[in-house]
């Protein structure tokens, strides 16, 4: 009796990676060995990026919440102690977005905790 492979199913898992693998160039979209490690490396990079994207959004808040409160003569880290002191509670994106787009609003938060 022939061997069992069960062909449909290895087909079917080296199709997925294919499929993941659609728009790389060259060898890495079509040849499994090298898709394979193509994709596998791709998930990994993704994986760390979700987690540097947090970082850098953070950086970008904390950078524009910085120029918002040296306009009206506070650094950072005096305008998110005086906020803490004063229990104010807004998460640092909501602050940045006031401090970009709603300047008025985010001049009246700077002088309610001066």
């Amino acid at each position: 009796m022939p061997r069992s492979v069960n062909v449909v199913a290895s087909r079917a898992r080296r199709k997925k990676v294919i499929k993941l693998a659609k728009g790389f160039f060259g060898r890495r979209k079509n040849v499994w060995t090298v898709a394979k490690n193509a994709v596998q490396k791709a998930m990994q990079y993704a994986y760390r990026g979700r987690k540097e994207k947090k970082r850098s959004f953070r950086s970008l808040w904390i950078t524009r919440i910085n120029a918002g409160a040296r306009e009206h003569g506070m650094s950072y880290s005096q305008f998110m102690g005086a906020l803490k002191s004063n229990n104010i509670e807004l998460n640092r994106k909501v602050l940045a977005d006031l401090a970009m787009n709603h300047p008025e609003a985010f001049k009246a938060i700077v002088d309610q905790v001066k």
